[in-house]
């Protein structure tokens, strides 16, 4: 798979996050897929993302980096939101923050397979 088609692929899959447009997430993530180490399933993914936006009513993936190659994509990703409750085990309660995610994604014939994440905590914190 090429480069450019790659972060293509990328790029609609963050649009079907934004719009929440769950019956469409495994025409981007494989039905094995694993995150931070862990085996979700495309079911578990989809029910991890459902309860980001849960928790996180104003949630909105901004993608500020991209980067990506023959089965690869690393990203920034900037988020300007307000947690309804505890975030990260924080007491965020609504106040709005700034932070930003750092993702690489593993994709094997288009679809992600395995994802590592990881969040500025320490952003947020001095928000708070």
């Amino acid at each position: 798979m090429m480069k450019t088609d790659l972060a293509e692929i990328y790029r609609n899959y963050i649009a079907c996050l934004n719009r929440q447009d769950w019956p469409q997430l495994g025409q981007f993530v494989d039905e094995d897929v694993c995150h931070n180490g862990r085996r979700l399933g495309l079911s578990g993914y989809r029910a991890m993302l459902e309860g980001d936006f849960r928790d996180i009513p104003d949630l909105r993936f901004n993608i500020v980096l991209l980067v990506s190659d023959a089965s690869n994509v690393a990203s920034r990703l900037a988020f300007d939101c307000s947690p309804k409750g505890a975030f990260l085990g924080l007491g965020v309660n609504g106040k709005r923050v700034s932070f930003a995610e750092n993702v690489f994604y593993e994709f094997r014939d288009g679809k992600i397979v395995q994802v590592w994440s990881v969040i500025d905590k320490v952003a947020i914190e001095a928000q708070l």
